[in-house]
């Protein structure tokens, strides 16, 4: 626009500024890249790969990182493996696989070897149930995933951060909307220069807006995501960290979270209540012809068995645990004409495959007392599982889930996992800090409620997965926002009900480690995982722990809001100064008759203010404002624009009259007053306006904030002195004007900080 109207010092002026800014963002975008990439390589994804060491030595399993898998790989796949290429079978044995990734389908979708339509699995997707091994025939940007990867696609989750930003935005494009083209036509009616009205109307739209706020918040979040490191968080994604400090929903599980996630075997229990270690035996055998261990409790069968002779038994099939059975079954052949079925599962789903138990038929009132039986461990925090076995005639083909049926219960075992020790007290945290905690778990009631009450939440009604089930989307919201404890929650029951706080205008974090909380780690504005956690949840987190501690997380959720409350200073700082400033230039195209300011002097005046904001990420941040979630607010943004941009005016407008009507000073003179006048009424209300705090002594800035609005401060005032003032069309200051700009700007910082006190008494929110 400048060198369309002949002003060559203003376009290339314009075009080293512009320069500066975009190399800024470069650096810092580049520079937060590389810490985020140096942290995500900290969590190291694996496939186990069967290769040989050397050419004539015998395969190995291998856990290599995903970048080492090669074509021609052989690898193993086993419930909560992420797929780390495009996969070929050469074995499954009731194998499941989550595709939703990659094609949105809700169920996992079975995977069989013969089956050609079915026999390749995809990079990407996740097992969730069952073994294989297959051949790698494509890896990167050659498989089906990565050949999506390069289209664009728009089912990217918006999350709380995406939404506050498009939000502000907007909020400030209207402001620019309206006045850039009031500026254009008052200024053309009075100069009845058209074309120095439109540069100047372009010149205030680009300084109404925050030209720097790229560079502020890449900086704040970097800043961010190391600090976070150092606390043992790792971010996957830099707008998490402002996810987490508007977070005011945290969904957790039982398991690991609230828990040591450490299962302790108690005894082994007849069908009668009483001690008895022959359904240990029982169990022992399952879990030793398993191809892995289901979940800990299987570990902790293990441990306590004792050893089986493999001469005894041969292991004829498997039917692998799932999250919708909750049981599984493992086949063994010890007579030739005969098969024994050994499952173990949930007490409710074993208990009601079973007709028979050692004394003799399951009638319906033993069923009704073993339920009560159940109930009773559970409601001491005793985890069951439940041991049924059943004989067959020996036979060829596979067994499924349908085969579990017409078992003997032979009873049950007892654990516990003790609550974590930190686990009371992260909570307590939660809440203080304003972060409502709330348990989704697949586990009993009974246990679940437990828990709570030990960890300090009340449970309250808790709701069952089934009630879930049953509620309409439209209804779900208010039955999620009133309750505290889900149980027996399906995968895709806790993404419905994190989708559900979601759609209840709360900002919703889940905890999840197990393949079957992928689908919630999505749906949350921020998903949270563990180091320790399956590949296929660390995939789908934007946050990683590297220990299984809600009070790390809590030191988490301090420092998103630290960074949003730096990101916000510069924010409404810069926008109500903006503001004022254009309210400035209406009246001086009233009453004046030349531009207060030029456009190139505009444009210095933001560059040179936006440098001195840089230094925000090190600022310090109030305490209280610590204790609430805090979020992008367009609405709390507009009304601080419209009641501090005004009172920058007025002294912008007593600038005016003292230059033009006190010292009589020229135009030039004039231009180069206001311009430091007004750089140093930004610079200094950012001081003000960065904390809520009456008392300023107590809540100094920052030695970085301080350091870099001095150095600005100087520089504006060196200006109009250098060499530069000519290229600028600036004239010299009389002296006496150096005697008014301390006493206008002591009166402005002054009169901010009275509106600063009664808009914190009557206003809600800050910042």
């Amino acid at each position: 626009m400048f060198a369309l109207l002949g002003d060559l010092r203003g376009a290339i002026t314009v075009a080293v500024m512009v320069s500066l800014s975009v190399a800024l963002r470069w650096w810092q975008q580049a520079r937060s890249e590389r810490a985020v990439r140096g942290l995500k390589d900290s969590v190291t994804t694996t496939a186990t790969v069967r290769r040989r060491a050397t050419a004539d030595a015998r395969p190995m399993d291998r856990e290599v990182p995903f970048d080492d898998v090669v074509p021609g790989d052989v690898v193993k796949l086993m419930p909560g493996d992420l797929v780390p290429a495009d996969v070929r079978l050469l074995s499954a044995t009731n194998l499941l696989v989550d595709q939703s990734a990659l094609s949105g389908e809700t169920l996992p979708v079975h995977k069989d070897a013969p089956d050609d339509t079915s026999s390749v699995c995809f990079a990407g997707t996740s097992v969730v149930g069952g073994t294989g091994t297959g051949l790698v025939i494509a890896t990167g940007p050659r498989t089906r995933f990565g050949a999506m990867a390069r289209t664009p696609r728009s089912t990217a989750r918006e999350s709380s951060f995406d939404r506050g930003v498009r939000a502000v935005g907007w909020t400030l494009l209207r402001f620019m909307f309206v006045l850039a083209p009031f500026v254009l036509v008052v200024n053309g009616i009075v100069t009845a220069n058209w074309a120095q009205a439109l540069l100047f109307a372009v010149a205030v739209a680009v300084g109404l807006t925050p030209e720097m706020l790229p560079v502020i918040v890449t900086s704040n979040l970097a800043r961010g995501a190391v600090l976070l490191a150092h606390r043992q968080v790792i971010v996957k994604r830099l707008g998490a960290i402002q996810d987490l400090g508007a977070m005011d929903v945290l969904c957790v599980d039982k398991t690991g979270t609230l828990t040591e996630d450490r299962i302790a075997y108690v005894q082994g229990f007849d069908t009668a209540g009483q001690a008895d270690e022959e359904v240990v035996d029982y169990a022992g055998l399952a879990c030793h012809f398993q191809d892995v261990a289901d979940n800990r409790l299987d570990e902790a069968i293990a441990a306590r068995s004792g050893a089986v002779p493999d001469a005894l038994y041969r292991k004829v099939d498997e039917v692998p645990f799932d999250h919708v059975r909750r049981r599984s079954t493992i086949v063994v052949q010890r007579s030739r004409d005969e098969h024994l079925l050994i499952t173990k599962g949930a007490p409710d789903e074993v208990l009601a495959r079973c007709t028979a138990e050692p004394n003799g038929n399951l009638t319906d009132e033993r069923r009704h007392a073993l339920t009560e039986l159940a109930t009773g461990f559970e409601k001491r925090s005793v985890r069951l599982l439940a041991i049924a076995t059943g004989h067959v005639p020996a036979r060829l083909e596979h067994y499924t889930a349908r085969d579990e049926r017409d078992l003997t219960l032979r009873g049950f075992l007892g654990f516990v996992d003790p609550i974590a020790p930190g686990a009371a007290a992260a909570v307590a945290t939660l809440r203080e800090h304003g972060v409502a905690v709330k348990m989704l778990t697949g586990d009993n009631p009974y246990a679940a409620a437990q828990v709570c009450e030990q960890v300090g939440l009340d449970p309250g009604e808790v709701v069952l997965g089934d009630r879930v089930e049953a509620t309409t989307d439209a209804e779900l919201p208010a039955l999620v926002t009133g309750a505290s404890v889900f149980a027996r929650l399906t995968p895709p029951q806790k993404a419905r009900v994190v989708a559900a706080l979601r759609e209840a205008s709360h900002t919703v974090g889940f905890i999840g480690d197990g393949v079957n909380d992928t689908a919630a780690l999505r749906t949350a504005d921020v998903g949270i995982s563990v180091t320790t956690a399956t590949d296929a949840a660390k995939d789908a987190a934007d946050v990683i722990l590297a220990q299984r501690d809600l009070s790390v997380l809590a030191a988490g959720v301090t420092e998103g809001r630290r960074t949003l409350g730096n990101t916000l200073k510069y924010v409404h700082a810069t926008a109500s100064s903006n503001f004022g400033n254009v309210l400035s230039l209406l009246v001086a195209s009233v009453f004046l008759p030349f531009l207060p300011m030029l456009p190139i002097q505009l444009v210095v005046q933001n560059l040179l203010y936006d440098t001195a904001q840089l230094a925000l990420p090190w600022d310090r941040v109030d305490e209280s404002y610590l204790r609430a979630p805090r979020r992008w607010d367009a609405a709390g943004l507009a009304r601080f624009m419209l009641v501090f941009g005004p009172v920058s005016s007025l002294f912008d407008v007593a600038t005016f009259g003292v230059l033009a009507w006190v010292l009589g000073t020229t135009t030039p003179a004039f231009q180069a007053g206001w311009f430091l006048e007004s750089l140093a009424s930004q610079v200094l209300v950012v001081l003000v306006l960065r904390t809520r705090a009456t008392n300023l002594r107590a809540h100094r800035p920052s030695g970085p904030v301080l350091a870099a609005a001095s150095i600005v401060l100087l520089t504006g005032l060196l200006i109009p002195l250098s060499p530069l003032a000519g290229a600028l069309h600036m004239g010299a200051l009389p002296t006496a004007y150096f005697g008014w700009l301390p006493l206008i700007l002591l009166s402005y910082v002054l009169t901010v900080q009275a509106v600063k006190i009664v808009y914190v008494r009557r206003s809600r929110g800050w910042m």
